[in-house]
């Protein structure tokens, strides 16, 4: 079944004319994502990559049904283009941008509590689904289809993560690239709920860092379901100089419980079999997978 988006997605790119929209959407479009248009104030009424363009999300909604929105929109703007797609109905809205204020993401936050959509990012890969949908920035081919759910901070180690389970004969559900900012819409324990109540997915690999407690909240709950499926996570951070921010702004330790060795110990009393290296994912996965 994949989690949040398959071959039925309608995706609509907002920022579609700028280069980075530009490009990325010619990659989605060629890797067989349905896109049926795009969002560039001013520019409605043309035509971009043989798709048409619109004033707003909401003409865009009205005109072709989507219901899944990409963000390559300025970090100044973005705030404001997530809480326009969740206004007109949007239910997972994907946010590229990198670099959006704090206090943007605040109001933001606060602001989707009462809407009924997902959010994942900002500052993320995306999301993509083999074979059926790419709504992101990802390297497609990495990715072959299968029965494993991958949720990660770090885009990176994504792509690497799928890699090493591809070549060990297995492959992807769904994998979630859910951002490395202090505040984002989907955290690790919304994506591992996903996973678990998913039919098609045997075995979740969960990707964090150092810094925050997101990871530790999802071990914990993990730990607290009833659901069986094996959980293997990997810690990114382990030699990062206490109190400095490492690549993520959210990357940086702050309390006892932030670090990577702190968090590892956490998820090992959770029952997720934890690997101190990338390299061993893949392993890890054919050796626990039912």
């Amino acid at each position: 079944m994949s989690v949040l988006v398959n071959k039925n997605s309608k995706v609509i790119v907002q920022g579609f004319t700028g280069s980075e929209g530009t490009f990325h959407s010619a990659q989605m479009i060629e890797y067989g994502t349905n896109i049926v248009g795009g969002v560039t104030p001013g520019k409605g009424g043309q035509s971009h990559l043989d798709r048409p363009v619109f004033n707003t999300v909401e003409d865009a909604v009205k005109t072709t049904g989507t219901n899944t929105s990409i963000i390559f929109v300025p970090a100044g703007f973005a705030a404001d283009a997530i809480i326009e797609s969740a206004d007109s109905g949007i239910k997972v809205i994907v946010c590229i941008t990198e670099g959006i204020p704090v206090s943007d993401m605040t109001k933001v936050y606060n602001y989707l509590e009462n809407k009924e959509c997902t959010l994942i990012g900002p500052n993320c890969p995306g999301i993509i689904t083999p074979d059926e949908a790419k709504v992101g920035i990802m390297p497609g081919f990495v990715f072959k289809k299968g029965r494993v759910g991958l949720v990660s901070k770090s885009g990176t180690l994504t792509y690497e993560a799928a890699d090493q389970i591809v070549k060990e004969g297995f492959g992807i559900s769904t994998a979630i690239g859910i951002g490395g900012d202090p505040i984002i819409g989907t955290t690790v324990e919304d994506a591992v709920k996903l996973f678990f109540e998913d039919d098609e997915t045997d075995c979740i690999v969960m990707i964090g860092e150092i810094g925050g407690q997101l990871e530790n909240n999802a071990a914990k709950w993990i730990k607290n379901s009833n659901n069986h499926k094996p959980v293997i996570g990997f810690i990114a951070g382990e030699t990062a100089p206490k109190g400095r921010t490492m690549g993520h702004a959210g990357a940086i330790v702050g309390g006892k419980d932030d670090t990577a060795a702190a968090k590892k110990s956490i998820m090992r009393d959770c029952g997720i079999h934890v690997v101190d290296s990338p390299a061993d994912i893949g392993k890890f996965v054919k050796k626990h997978i039912r």
